[in-house]
């Protein structure tokens, strides 16, 4: 990090605004931009979000800047060195300050054993490196710092301030760092598992997490579960980039890459509203609404795919086709506004007291799947929400359901 990059951060983090702070310091927005989320990246946590297309700064960011005060602090101190202080500090200078944090350290490197050569040994640096480095912060200060010697390397009195400067910078940031690298730790040992939205509280997705939690905390893992509700979509996208270890989804389309195995086999069903009488799939897809799950997933495809073709007159059916990647607007939907769906058996039996399920008049199998990555935590998982996945589902719709072995094939791309 630039201390210029501090500074910015610091003031966006203060005002609650990119735009007034790039306005304040006469720099552009994406240069601010850029301030704040390497600022976020070098102490691993979010300190902002969008909400309604303004920046919203979290309750972190105020444990934030009350580290950032001695990095402030010394920056004014700096600046009054360097002559632009004024009536104050000339922030148009401090967000421009390029002294970077390890070149500061190296500084104090150098200073702490008296030797250009001593420190460029320790530092694994090249000599003509480290001295570059040491003439470039001499020329941005206007300062000698230090006095060449042929014992090596002496502090000038220019040198002795800007050693205080820069040891109080570096103390403070080092402080931001430490807690930083503890949640590093703490979030690479947890373990990230993400699931499509469930029904509600009594779905087997939900009874499936909660089981898992408890037994895996019962095993004493070492790595702690950290759970999170998602789109399909969403899942997919999140298991690409790391920010989960393990999907629980409706399928494996695009996720070649990863392991994954078959959770359990259920078929498709309609729900409809409890009031409704029609006795057929295809009266009912013809005369109700129909809110279904996206077609980006696997059960949203073969929904879409089988309601075209079982009602191709259905009137207006391009007009009062909805689209919900959540499962609970649906269920609500189809109980209380009239809407039908379609859902697997597996997830339509717990929430038989609110909605009439309806058989198709053909079988169309559908599968559930684990997804996850490299991580052996991830597998250990994976095997144990399978056992538990059998045992919730044999439970309660024994008879519709066949869940898969936990010794399930494993595939791999």
């Amino acid at each position: 990090m630039h201390l210029g990059a501090l500074f910015i951060a610091s003031h966006v983090l203060t005002s609650g605004s990119v735009r007034e702070t790039a306005r304040r310091f006469q720099l552009s927005p994406s240069t601010v931009s850029t301030a704040i989320h390497n600022l976020e990246t070098e102490l691993a946590m979010t300190l902002t979000e969008r909400a309604s297309g303004e920046l919203a700064t979290l309750i972190a960011s105020g444990r934030v800047l009350e580290g950032l005060e001695p990095i402030m602090a010394a920056i004014g101190e700096l600046g009054q060195w360097a002559g632009h202080d004024g009536a104050g500090i000339d922030e148009a200078w401090a967000s421009r300050i390029p002294v970077k944090i390890v070149t500061m350290e190296r500084f104090l490197e150098v200073a702490d054993q008296g030797s250009i050569n001593r420190a460029a040994r320790r530092l694994r640096l090249g000599q003509p490196q480290l001295s570059l480095q040491l003439a470039n912060l001499e020329k941005f200060l206007s300062h000698r710092l230090f006095e060449r010697q042929a014992q090596g390397s002496v502090l000038t009195e220019e040198g002795r301030r800007a050693y205080q400067i820069f040891m109080a910078i570096s103390q403070a940031w080092n402080d931001l760092k430490s807690s930083a690298d503890e949640r590093y730790r703490r979030t690479a040992r947890s373990l990230r598992i993400g699931s499509i939205i469930p029904t509600g509280s009594e779905s087997w997705v939900a009874r499936c997490l909660g089981s898992l939690v408890s037994e895996w905390n019962v095993r004493r893992n070492n790595n702690a579960i950290s759970l999170v509700s998602m789109t399909a979509d969403d899942l997919r996208e999140a298991l690409k980039s790391g920010r989960i270890d393990v999907a629980i989804l409706d399928s494996v389309f695009g996720l070649e890459s990863f392991r994954h195995r078959e959770l359990l086999q259920t078929d498709m069903v309609v729900i409809a509203p409890p009031d409704s009488t029609e006795t057929s799939v295809a009266d009912l897809v013809a005369s109700h609404a129909i809110c279904m799950p996206s077609p980006r997933t696997g059960l949203g495809h073969a929904a879409m795919a089988f309601s075209y073709e079982r009602a191709p007159n259905r009137r207006l059916r391009s007009q009062d086709i909805t689209a919900a990647d959540s499962l609970p607007v649906i269920v609500d939907l189809v109980a209380n506004h009239g809407y039908v769906s379609f859902l697997g058996r597996v997830s339509a039996m717990p929430i038989a007291d609110k909605v009439r399920i309806v058989d198709l008049d053909e079988h169309l199998p559908m599968s559930y799947h684990v997804a996850f990555n490299h991580r052996k935590a991830a597998a250990d998982a994976c095997t144990v929400i399978i056992e538990v996945a059998a045992r919730i589902t044999s439970e309660t719709v024994a008879r519709t359901i066949r869940p898969t072995d936990a010794g399930a094939r494993e595939t791999a791309a």
